[in-house]
């Protein structure tokens, strides 16, 4: 089944399925709608950027703005980058089981199609970095060839979760640019570390498609661990901690910030023990579980940006 009504393989029994009208599902679709988990995966480092920032300012009266603003922001342009992937990608996911039922190769929208919904979603992100100051947006405007050139990465490195890290981990910047209007060493620090965790869990997630990419000769971190994945995951998410804590003690954050670091590094050493890279369906659990490890760090980081600025 092509139609408006046809699901994609891995989003069965979401809102865009049951509830949402029949002509705007495939364009859901393309902005991952019925499957927000990467939207959420986005917009962990803005949150964490915000509330870390707002904490060295002291002053927490624009944070709520700041963070619906960043909500906003991380759907929308989530959407555009997977619409722009999908147009790029259309014939290789043609020819793997679990994306072939995207709207594109299943044929539920046209490339022209998706090509102008791409530009509305664009238009829609622009209009919300609009409402921060020049140097916030000229820092959300650099990200841009970053998303433009990742759909590419899989078919020339080993290492496309690198470049999906310096995309999805821009929001490490993007706080303190709109908080503080600059990017210091604790912001760099933040974004390395965010970098580092991006890599493990898209390696998780990349071993649903292992085989498949190894037959249509897609690249990813996935393939090139192969048996190794657990200990590089450890690598990863260790180096994830390490640097994201120097972010936090040079930025100053108090005890609530460490204790949402330790749950988060508790939940990433979870999901290494959890691990089985032959179950597809558990990597999908433990990648989609991120969202949560990150929650857990934002946490911590939003009670000490309260704590500190009521002193």
């Amino acid at each position: 089944m092509s139609g408006p009504a046809a699901r994609v393989a891995d989003a069965t029994g979401n809102w865009v399925d049951t509830r949402a009208p029949s002509w705007s599902r495939p364009y859901l679709r393309l902005s991952r709608l019925d499957r927000p988990i990467g939207s959420w995966l986005l917009l962990m480092p803005c949150w964490w950027s915000a509330a870390l920032a707002a904490g060295i300012a002291g002053d927490v009266r624009q944070l709520p703005v700041t963070l619906a603003l960043f909500f906003a922001g991380a759907f929308v342009m989530r959407g555009a980058g997977c619409t722009w992937n999908d147009i790029t990608d259309r014939d290789l996911d043609a020819r793997v089981e679990r994306t072939r039922s995207r709207p594109i190769p299943a044929g539920q929208v046209s490339v022209p199609q998706a090509a102008v919904f791409l530009v509305v979603q664009a238009l829609i992100g622009l209009a919300v970095l609009l409402q921060f100051n020049h140097f916030a947006v000229m820092t959300g405007i650099a990200s841009l060839l970053i998303v433009a050139v990742y759909p590419f990465m899989k078919r020339i490195t080993w290492w496309p979760q690198i470049v999906l890290g310096l995309a999805f981990s821009w929001g490490a910047l993007m706080g303190f640019a709109v908080t503080l209007g600059r990017i210091d060493a604790s912001a760099l620090l933040l974004y390395l570390g965010s970098i580092a965790w991006v890599i493990g869990y898209d390696t998780i997630y990349a071993h649903q498609d292992a085989e498949d990419d190894a037959l249509i000769g897609i690249k990813s971190t996935a393939l090139l661990f192969g048996a190794r994945t657990r200990p590089a995951l450890m690598a990863f998410y260790a180096a994830a901690v390490v640097l994201i804590g120097a972010a936090l003690a040079l930025a100053g954050a108090r005890w609530p910030a460490g204790i949402g670091l330790a749950a988060f590094a508790a939940h990433l050493v979870w999901q290494i023990r959890r691990l089985d890279i032959s179950d597809p369906a558990l990597c999908l659990r433990i990648f989609k579980s991120n969202r949560d490890a990150g929650l857990l760090l934002f946490a911590g980081l939003l009670v000490d940006a309260v704590m500190r600025a009521s002193l």
